[in-house]
C-alpha cells in the first residue's frame, strides 16, 4: 500500500488525488485499476482523461496504457482557446462619412472628412480646412470675417458703399485732372501721360500668350475694405475679349484677394469690380473691350449689392 508517498502535485499533471472522506470509514481508499495491480490505495489516484482509479506506480497516462489517453490536454487548451476568445472584443468598423465636404480655401479641392482625409477646424474663422491649409497663415485667416459672427461696428455692406462713394470721388477728381487736348498749354501733361502709358505697358504683368493687339493694360487695386491688412496693386494686361467676371477671378489671385464668389450667395461676400473712369460698377458678363481702355483703373469692392450696378459717371 501506498499510505505515505505523496508526491507533490502541479497544475499540469493529467492525475490528481482523490479527497478522504471521514464520514465513511468503509470507503476509504480504492484498488488500483490497472490490470494485474488491483493493489489498495487509501490515497489513491484519479486519471484526468479516463477518469480511472490508480495507485502511485500506475497514476500517469503511459503507465496505466490510458484509453483515452490526451483528453485532459485537449479540454483544457479549448477552455483556454474559449477564454482568449471571449476576452477579446474586435474594434468597431468606422463609420463611411458619404458626403463631399470641400477645404474651405478657394485654391484647394481637397476634399475633407472622409476615412482618409482628415478636416480641421479653425477656432478663428470657423471654417474646415486640409492639412494643408490647417495653420491661420495658409488660409489668410486674418483676412476672412468668422462664419456665424456679425461684423462689429459697420457692416461689411455698408463698408463697401462708403468705399463706393469716396471711389467715385476720387474718380471724378483723376477724370478732372486729365488734359482735355494735347494744345500747348498741356503739352506736358500730355508728354507725362505718354510717358505713363509706356512705363505701365513695361511693367504690366499677365498672360505672354495673349496677342498685343488683343491687350488691354489697367491699374488695378483692391480697396482697404476687401483687405484689411493692406492696399495691393498692381498692374496687369488682361485679353479684351474677357469678360469682366474671368478678369476679376483673375486679379483677385494676383493681389492675393479672397474670391468666394461662386460659393456664396450673400451679396456681403461677394467681390465686383468698380471701374473709376466710367464712376461705375461693371456687371460680371461685360466684354473688357467695350467698358475700359488702357491706362484705366479697375477697384475690387466686396459688399456691393446689384442694385448699385447703374451709377452714371460724375459729369466735370
Amino acid at each position: 500500500m501506498a499510505a505515505s508517498r505523496i508526491p507533490e502535485l502541479s497544475q499540469d499533471a493529467t492525475y490528481s488525488a482523490m479527497q478522504l472522506s471521514q464520514d465513511d470509514v468503509d470507503a476509504i481508499g480504492a484498488r488500483c485499476q490497472m490490470l494485474y495491480c488491483r493493489q489498495l490505495d487509501f490515497l489513491p489516484f484519479k486519471c484526468e482523461s479516463c477518469k480511472g482509479k490508480y495507485c502511485l506506480d500506475h497514476r500517469s497516462e503511459t503507465a496505466h496504457e490510458c484509453k483515452n489517453a490526451g483528453a485532459w490536454a485537449r479540454r483544457r487548451a479549448q477552455a483556454q482557446q474559449t477564454d482568449i476568445t471571449r476576452a477579446y472584443t474586435p474594434s468597431p468598423k468606422p463609420t463611411l462619412l458619404n458626403h463631399e465636404q470641400q477645404c474651405a480655401d478657394p485654391s484647394c479641392k481637397t476634399l475633407i472628412n472622409t476615412p482618409l482625409v482628415l478636416g480641421i477646424q479653425c477656432d478663428k474663422c470657423n471654417r474646415s480646412y486640409c492639412l494643408k491649409h490647417r495653420f491661420t497663415n495658409q488660409h489668410n485667416c486674418e483676412k476672412l470675417t468668422p462664419l456665424g459672427a456679425r461684423p462689429a461696428g459697420q457692416t461689411q455692406r455698408e463698408k463697401g458703399l462708403a468705399a463706393f462713394e469716396k471711389l467715385k470721388i476720387w474718380g471724378a477728381t483723376k477724370r478732372a485732372a486729365l488734359p482735355k487736348a494735347p494744345v500747348s498749354s498741356s503739352k506736358q501733361a500730355a508728354a507725362a501721360r505718354v510717358q505713363e502709358m509706356a512705363n505701365l505697358k513695361k511693367t504690366a504683368k499677365g498672360d505672354a500668350k495673349i496677342p498685343m493687339e488683343k491687350r488691354v493694360y489697367l491699374y488695378v487695386e483692391a480697396s482697404s475694405d476687401t483687405v484689411a491688412s493692406k492696399q495691393p496693386k498692381g498692374t496687369f494686361f488682361y485679353n479684351t475679349d474677357f469678360n469682366v467676371g474671368k478678369t476679376l477671378d483673375l486679379a483677385a489671385k494676383s493681389l492675393q484677394v479672397s474670391n468666394i464668389n461662386n460659393r456664396s450667395d450673400s451679396e456681403e461676400d461677394k467681390l465686383r469690380v468698380f471701374h473709376v473712369e466710367g464712376g461705375k460698377l461693371l456687371g460680371f458678363s461685360e466684354k473688357l473691350a467695350a467698358c475700359v481702355q488702357t491706362g484705366n483703373t479697375i477697384v475690387l469692392l466686396r459688399g456691393i449689392g446689384p442694385g448699385e450696378m447703374a451709377v452714371p459717371p460724375s459729369k466735370t
